[in-house]
């Protein structure tokens, strides 16, 4: 971890420790985080905001199983292959894309293509308008693929599945 503002290694330390004990569980309150690890609620209080300002913490958000709903729209991971521009790299052609409201996740990549783009959740036929009109006519991509999520078995290290869910298979005589 970089070295937060007037931090020291201790506090660094602990800073650690939070981030790993939040990012499985953001629900807990300072308290419950400071008798884990043995510490003042008021130590993680002030570390938490510390991580806030220094946008190491850069938001909260709830992770949801929309097939146990009775939502229609489909998530979509959409591949970019871009031609880099001199001088700005990759940076100018990321920044026209993540300021599309449409447009949840970019990352650069490595390998066959260079982004990799996930939508908010749409109907189907809303997102391959968004690929053919707004996407794919940016000048510097040069192709996009796009995969629909049929279904998720695991989002940020939570299991989608019914773990109590009988899997063996049926046998007849």
């Amino acid at each position: 971890m970089r070295k937060a503002r007037g931090g020291n290694t201790m506090n660094n330390e602990l800073k650690e420790k939070i981030l790993k004990i939040i990012e499985k569980n953001n629900k807990l309150t300072d308290e419950e985080v400071a008798v884990m690890l043995g510490v003042e609620t008021e130590e993680v209080a002030i570390a938490v905001k510390e991580l806030e300002a220094d946008k190491i913490i850069c938001g909260y958000h709830t992770l949801i199983n929309w097939d146990k709903t009775g939502d229609d729209e489909v998530s979509a991971i959409i591949e970019l292959r871009v031609n880099p521009q001199r001088g700005s790299g990759f940076d100018r052609i990321a920044e026209k894309v993540y300021q599309f409201p449409e447009v949840e996740t970019v990352f650069l990549m490595s390998g066959g293509f260079d982004f990799m783009v996930q939508l908010k959740k749409a109907p189907m036929k809303e997102i391959a308008l968004f690929v053919a009109k707004r996407l794919s006519v940016i000048d510097e991509v040069q192709s996009t693929t796009t995969h629909f999520v049929l279904k998720r078995y695991k989002d940020h290290g939570t299991l989608f599945v019914d773990e109590d869910e009988d899997k063996r298979m049926v046998l007849t005589p």
